[in-house]
């Protein structure tokens, strides 16, 4: 009996790693495989006939489909999830990629949001795929700009930019068309009441009591937004990668692609598993069913990162269930370490304050949320 479970055993354990070497074959190259090929691809001491026997097999258990009767196999969902847990703690890098994460450990600034939305663009380009990160509000941030654009006749967009680099938008209602040198006075003004200094002297009345009612209107809108924090930040980037893949020529292969980055509590939802786990997950195909309608052809990879051995966000990326995991796992892993490294040490060097969402509560009021002078208000 011990002889026989033994052999059993040996032929399960060869299996498995047909079927790995068979997944790692169709990652790099896209093709189906038969069996001369993988006999040629290191498998060169089992016979054809017996790789084509473990081929049967793994068809019948699910791992592997055969498009055509004569043609070779590639591997299904459950195949790809078996093959991305088998080297899930994967961390070797192409040494050449070691200077990016040492670059990205070095970089030393209080722009910590900018820092992020950075990151997340190096990160798109070292994997090809689209990328999005969540990342908890960061106290002691104060507003440093506020640009006004027109945008038609009745509306205006104001662009507000604080001192970690954070871009927040509002549109705001107007009554008539504003000329180009209005809003530059108005510009003028934010820019007084946001610094003291430089109050513009040209303008008229109407003007002076336009600037202030729209000063005071993105002013409440940002203190209640900033007060009243309920969902991270969620950055996006690196859609357009997805072009590159055949599995995406199409269009609606690629919208239906991307329809996770459409639903923010999908996302969130995503990332939040991850940083609960605490550690790199997956998800491919199927998997993906509970975030997207369509999961044809994607996975999704995800790892936290970490503010003083704290997880405080997890960062992920979005592509094709083709993709080479075994490379990817390691540049995740790197990643997360050097952001991690690279965040701690601003916070403490810039004396930052955190906070995950709060659901609702107010945020402490003895913190400072913005440069603004209530006596100059109207």
């Amino acid at each position: 009996m011990k002889t026989l479970l033994v052999k059993r055993s040996n032929k399960q354990e060869r299996e498995r790693s047909v079927l790995l070497g068979l997944v790692d074959y169709y990652l790099k190259t896209g093709k189906p495989v038969g069996s001369n090929t993988l006999k040629e691809a290191g498998f060169e001491d089992l016979s054809s006939a017996t790789i084509r026997n473990y081929f049967a097999s793994l068809e019948e258990e699910g791992y592997l489909v055969q498009q055509h009767s004569s043609g070779g196999r590639i591997p299904t969902d459950k195949a790809l999830r078996l093959y991305a847990n088998e080297y899930i703690q994967e961390t070797e890098v192409d040494p050449a990629l070691r200077k990016i994460f040492q670059d990205l450990e070095q970089s030393e600034s209080k722009e910590i949001a900018r820092y992020l939305q950075r990151a997340a663009d190096t990160l798109s380009e070292l994997t090809g795929c689209a990328v999005f990160l969540n990342a908890p509000r960061f106290d002691q941030d104060f507003i440093v700009n506020i640009k006004f654009v027109e945008v038609d006749v009745h509306r205006c967009l104001c662009i507000l930019v604080t001192s970690f680099g954070v871009i927040h938008t509002e549109v705001v209602n107007v009554e008539k068309k504003l000329s180009t040198f209005t809003i530059k006075r108005i510009e003028g003004y934010f820019h007084w009441r946001l610094t003291g200094h430089g109050k513009p002297d040209e303008m008229d009345r109407e003007e002076e009591l336009l600037a202030q009612h729209l000063y005071n209107e993105v002013m409440v809108r940002y203190i209640v937004g900033y007060s009243n924090f309920i969902d991270e930040e969620i950055y996006r980037t690196g859609f357009s990668k997805l072009l590159h893949y055949p599995e995406y020529q199409e269009a609606t292969a690629l919208a239906g692609a991307l329809s996770l980055f459409e639903n923010s509590q999908s996302m969130r939802h995503l990332l939040h598993e991850t940083s609960k786990h605490d550690g790199m997950k997956f998800w491919i195909g199927s998997s993906l069913e509970k975030f997207t309608t369509d999961h044809r052809h994607t996975a999704v990879l995800a790892i936290p990162y970490r503010v003083n051995k704290q997880t405080v966000g997890s960062i992920g990326i979005l592509g094709p269930s083709r993709m080479e995991y075994k490379s990817i796992f390691g540049i995740l892993h790197h990643f997360s370490e050097a952001i991690s490294k690279t965040l701690t040490r601003d916070v403490y060097q810039f004396k930052i304050t955190l906070r995950k969402p709060n659901h609702g509560t107010l945020a402490d009021e003895s913190k400072p949320l913005l440069e603004f002078n209530p006596q100059r208000a109207v």
